[in-house]
């Protein structure tokens, strides 16, 4: 009786307790205001547009207004999942039935040795190791399937709230590439059904790569772009250039989609355009590449190779005129461009293999680690060929380049960086012999530091922070839009995250509380079936023929 009194009580506190933080969670980007950016800057006004998309009462199509606020390119960004698996769980020979098996047979095959010793010895390993760490391994079990779920609750909440146009995530899709290629296709399952379970990978024939001349467009509101995850090559997926291997490179491909490949996306019709700007036609070139292959050595020269054919076929054929501002590069890779220490958290560093060739799975003194591009591969090979920056004015558009973006992950803190050419530093060459040009000036500085006015040009780089529980739950949000007044592109990116020990806490309270209903429920159902049976009157007694005789 005092045991379902103190439950009745605790439910009392529980169930409120239990709705109002479930109701948070499952929106919680509504009350952390998680909306990709408008064009006008207000983000009161970003936040009424969202909630109009999902208020049943308003016609948001019909609405011009609404129309203009909204961004049409909204690209919701994540990075680094690392979905962790048998890696960190224990191997089937150290299982806790494998050593109960291992601690039955020491005591069946004793020699003469008493029984005793050996008895308190087997239990003494049982109860203060093998079963702490069965309890270790179940928890880890529980904490991998909840860790799939929240991951894939933020990418469901978040396109359910924000209708992105397009979804990236930024590489180390699993979390380590040593892993088997068993073990890779279960991750890749998880992937594909827990996380990003309404998602898709991108079809090899819905791109360009270093096979194709002509570029491929599509409408930048086209609705199936949204349920298509665009995926990038990260070091846990494939590894870094020392020791990424063709069957890595392969299966990689197979299940999450091309490493390189780029298309076009061409802005939507706007029916109140003008006749002077009815020629202009923006687009957005999005750039999909596998960062980890262009420094060296490289354990697979072909994949190296791949990687500058493709940058090679896209800087000939694909990448529009630098003076062409109708156009906007959107670079999507895994390794941040080469920036001095103190700027972001990770300081550039480098790694090599040693002098042996670990049984041919990785390149003698190839690159076993890094966390930056090399300044070859970031400035030369990146910010000048793709972007077509340069500290020279002689060159085309006085070398300003191409206007664009640059967003990666890796850094699992997160950066956001501003990489400039120096006004004081820029020079005019006009020669034929390019060996007598001046080498350009970069320098890299965070992007809430940078005085943008003393640089020639510069274009921004976000490395986001990792959407992993340790990170809190990290997403970015990017809406570009084409301003047909100035003749330019613009953007604007916000953060959203949620704490995972928010998402655990809540799904503890919620199953506390429907176990304690339950157990009310069952309490309540036998009280009351054990007063139905009191209330029941009993039925009258019969009396005997050899009673009534004797009578």
């Amino acid at each position: 009786m005092y045991i379902l009194s103190f439950a009745n009580r605790l439910l009392r506190l529980l169930v409120p307790l239990a709705l109002c933080l479930t109701t948070y969670l499952y929106s919680y980007v509504v009350f952390h205001g998680c909306v990709f950016p408008s064009t006008d800057a207000s983000h009161l006004n970003a936040w009424s547009q969202t909630f109009r998309q999902h208020w049943p009462f308003v016609q948001t199509s019909s609405d011009p207004t609404n129309a203009s606020l909204r961004a049409p390119f909204r690209l919701l960004v994540l990075a680094d999942p690392q979905l962790e698996g048998d890696s960190s769980l224990p191997t089937p020979e150290n299982a806790f039935l494998a050593k109960l098996t291992r601690q039955w047979t020491r005591i069946r095959t004793r020699d003469s040795a008493p029984i005793y010793p050996l008895m308190f010895d087997v239990t003494r390993q049982v109860f203060l190791r093998d079963i702490p760490d069965a309890l270790q391994a179940a928890r880890k079990r529980l904490d991998l399937f909840g860790n799939d779920y929240y991951l894939g609750h933020i990418y469901r909440t978040l396109h359910w709230w924000n209708q992105p146009t397009h979804v990236t995530v930024l590489g180390d899709l699993i979390g380590s590439q040593w892993v088997t290629d068993e073990e890779f296709e279960w991750r890749g399952w998880r992937y594909w059904n827990r996380v990003f379970a309404n998602g898709h990978r991108v079809q090899d024939e819905l791109t360009s790569s270093a096979e194709d001349d002509g570029e491929i467009t599509y409408d930048m509101t086209d609705p199936a772009w949204a349920t298509r995850t665009i995926n990038i090559a990260g070091n846990h997926d494939i590894g870094y250039a020392g020791d990424v291997s063709d069957r890595r490179m392969e299966r990689f491909e197979r299940v999450f989609g091309k490493a390189n490949w780029d298309v076009r996306f061409q802005y939507a019709q706007v029916s109140n355009r003008s006749e002077d700007t009815s020629l202009v036609e923006p687009s957005i070139h999005l750039i999909v590449l596998n960062s980890l292959v262009l420094d060296g050595p490289a354990l697979s020269r072909d994949l190296q190779g791949q990687s500058y054919d493709y940058l090679n076929t896209l800087i000939s054929k694909r990448l529009r005129p630098v003076e062409d501002r109708s156009s906007f590069t959107l670079l999507l890779t895994h390794l941040p461009l080469h920036k001095g220490q103190g700027v972001c958290v990770d300081a550039p560093h480098f790694d090599y293999w040693g002098d042996d060739d670990g049984g041919g799975i990785y390149k003698p003194h190839g690159v076993k680690e890094q966390n930056h591009l090399s300044e070859y591969a970031s400035h030369q090979g990146t910010l000048e060929a793709l972007f077509g920056m340069t500290g020279n004015t002689g060159a085309p558009a006085l070398g300003k380049g191409r206007k664009g973006l640059i967003l990666n992950g890796h850094d699992h803190e997160g950066c956001d960086t501003w990489h400039s050419i120096p006004k004081d530093t820029i020079y005019t060459f006009n020669g034929e012999n390019s060996s007598e040009q001046p080498k350009t000036t970069w320098n890299a500085t965070h992007w809430t530091h940078a005085i943008r006015s003393q640089s020639h040009t510069g274009i921004r780089e976000v490395t986001l922070r990792s959407m992993m529980g340790d990170y809190s739950g990290n997403a970015g949000l990017l809406s570009a839009w084409f301003d047909f007044e100035s003749g330019e592109w613009e953007y604007d990116i916000q953060m959203c995250s949620l704490n995972v020990k928010v998402w655990w806490a809540v799904h503890v309270i919620d199953v506390i509380s429907i176990v304690l209903l339950l157990f009310v429920l069952v309490c309540y159902c036998l009280r009351s079936a054990e007063k139905t049976v009191r209330s029941t009157p009993a039925p009258p007694k019969l009396v005997s023929r050899l009673s009534v005789k004797e009578k």
